[in-house]
């Protein structure tokens, strides 16, 4: 298995040379930590007109872009056109794999509801038709299960396996978002390990986890060994499956900055996971 770090935290900017800058610098550090593979969000391919140029800054940096991360609304119509642009620079620039997930409810309703099968059919139309897209040109669409959308519950990624294609649709659990949904991630990846293509490890305080409400949630996750998450149980889990992939470090509110937070997780990775 692989290391790697998502850099979307270190980008602030929408403007477009702050924001190569920024990126540059995250692709520097994660280097300099030991995080030779990155993700980022599919965003910054706004950012580059020429898809080369892109290449050329992970070269440059001595990494290797292997993942972008794509939303979708409950606009099929035009989260479908939308994801082809975005899996389209994945081609362009040899990224493997397309993260992706539901961009939320899109109201201001509540984050956790019951399952909705209207929804998540619209969900899994939209990923069956975007896998296939993706397949033919050599990238890998991974949906994401994640808090305060329409899927995130067990019951929620049951029905989404059952009514979307394995060959076209593998999944990239999170170990914080399952922690969040009461589920235990080994229990997961071993449930579906055959589809899964791709990993996202994040800790989460469950002390601090008791007394939050709402999107606050996702204020409990942590670096790597900073909370409760039973990572050795993960990793056995994941040797069991047969993964030998991509185990992506994210922290969406980093505790200090992104540096520390990342090598903190590096540590940990290092020293208890070794990988």
């Amino acid at each position: 298995m692989k290391a790697a770090y998502t850099g979307w935290t270190w980008i602030t900017s929408r403007e477009a040379e702050e924001a190569k800058k920024q990126l540059r610098q995250s692709f520097a550090e994660c280097k300099f930590l030991g995080y030779d593979t990155v993700e980022n969000f599919a965003f910054i391919r706004d950012f580059f007109p020429d898809p080369q140029e892109l290449v050329e800054m992970t070269k440059e940096c001595g990494v290797e872009l292997v993942n972008l991360y794509g939303h979708f609304t409950f606009d099929v119509e035009e989260a479908i056109r939308v994801a082809k642009e975005q899996i389209d620079f994945c081609a362009a620039v040899g990224v493997k794999w397309y993260n992706c997930q539901n961009a939320g409810f899109g109201d201001d309703g509540p984050s956790e509801r019951p399952t909705n099968p209207e929804l998540l059919d619209k969900m899994c139309y939209v990923a069956n038709t975007l896998g296939a897209y993706a397949k033919e040109r050599g990238v890998t669409l991974c949906f994401h299960p994640h808090y305060g959308t329409c899927v995130f519950w067990q019951s929620d990624i049951d029905y989404f396996a059952e009514h979307t294609h394995p060959q076209y649709v593998s999944f990239c659990f999170d170990t914080a978002h399952t922690t969040l949904a009461g589920m235990d991630p080994a229990a997961l990846i071993r449930q579906y390990g055959e589809r899964i293509a791709y990993m996202h490890l994040k800790d989460v305080d469950t002390h601090a986890l008791k007394t939050a409400q709402g999107p606050d949630k996702m204020g409990t996750f942590r670096a790597l060994g900073h909370g409760t998450v039973d990572f050795p149980e993960v990793k056995a889990a994941l040797e069991e499956v047969g993964f030998d992939g991509v185990l992506c470090v994210e922290l969406d509110r980093p505790e200090v900055c992104n540096f520390h937070s990342a090598e903190v997780s590096r540590i940990y990775l290092r020293d208890v996971l070794k990988i």
